[in-house]
């Protein structure tokens, strides 16, 4: 712990330069008197450190001494302090060691360098954060995060999307989180499988420890379970034909950025013709009635039909409602 402590002195002075005992005390939380203890003991490891009291007094280290904690370009550190702000990291224990991180990687920088590198690198901010949508609760994410460091195994219990809930013991090979969403990758029986953490309503970690295959490739099995599940959906195509407004809307609606591009349009009667992709009938009539009025289904007929159910319902309940 003492070595943990001595550490963070010393990066703090190398980053920072000249600080009170007092404000080191604060950051570290600890005494006075142990910043003193522990600053003599950094002396004695041989680091420069100059203590000076009174006005404008402090510890530092020599001027032009620094640790050789990283060989690493002021470029280099700019792209890891960018990706390290903020971001999902934030949201599990790895985060606690994001400020620690951050400041191995300036002190690791020439005194020159460092602010001009810091002030670059917040110029940068990736928020992985989808829009209209809140966070969801992940209250057993930091189990998962330990099982996935340390090779232990897990049991679960998850919720389908089905309404059915399973429970059983999985090897937890890693974390994924897409568009603020984290996903669990994990073996049971069967091959690796990736299970939405948020529907994961308990997580026991277990004594056993389980041996990882040595060619499991996290990012090659996400890219191939993402294709193989997007090609599971949206498998119901429906011909639609959109006014201008309805196409402009398009992305508004669906989130769809791609479809308008392969619409073909009839100047003429002013509307637009294109082909979508839904899971079910039932999915494509609750986001077509989006469009309202500047869409028309022209096949599959039942989803054309159960549109204008749906249409009449809804006129009907307004209706009611007017009398």
């Amino acid at each position: 712990m003492r070595a943990d402590r001595l550490l963070s002195l010393l990066l703090a002075l190398q980053s920072r330069g000249q600080m009170t005992a007092r404000r080191l005390a604060t950051e570290l939380e600890v005494s006075v008197r142990t910043v003193y203890r522990d600053l003599e003991a950094l002396g004695a490891a041989g680091v420069p450190v100059v203590a000076s009291g009174g006005p404008g007094g402090g510890c530092r280290l020599l001027d032009g001494w620094r640790s050789p904690l990283l060989g690493i370009s002021a470029e280099e550190a700019t792209a890891l302090l960018a990706v390290s702000a903020g971001g999902p990291l934030e949201r599990i224990a790895l985060g606690e060691a994001l400020p620690q991180a951050r400041l191995k990687l300036l002190a690791s920088l020439p005194a020159a360098s460092r602010d001009r590198t810091n002030a670059a690198a917040a110029r940068f901010h990736i928020d992985t954060q989808a829009w209209f949508r809140s966070p969801e609760l992940v209250p057993h994410l930091p189990a998962l995060v330990e099982a996935v460091r340390q090779d232990r195994r897990l049991r679960i219990t998850h919720d389908a999307r089905d309404g059915h809930t399973t429970t059983r013991t999985v090897d937890p090979f890693g974390l994924v989180a897409k568009a603020g969403v984290w996903y669990l990758v994990a073996r049971s029986a069967r091959a690796p499988r990736a299970h939405r953490v948020s529907r994961i309503a308990a997580a026991e970690l277990l004594p056993g420890i389980f041996t990882r295959p040595a060619d499991f490739d996290l990012a090659g099995f996400w890219s191939r379970w993402t294709t193989e599940f997007e090609a599971s959906l949206d498998r119901l195509p429906v011909t639609v034909r959109l006014t201008s407004a309805g196409l402009a809307a398009l992305p508004e609606v669906l989130g769809d950025t791609t479809s308008a591009a392969r619409a073909t349009s009839d100047p003429e009667a002013g509307w637009h013709r294109l082909v979508l992709h839904f899971d079910s009938p039932l999915a494509a009539c609750r986001r077509l009635l989006g469009f309202g009025p500047d869409a028309e289904v022209l096949e599959p007929a039942e989803v054309r039909q159960q549109l204008l159910d749906k249409a009449r319902r809804t006129a009907d309940r307004y209706g009611e409602a007017a009398i």
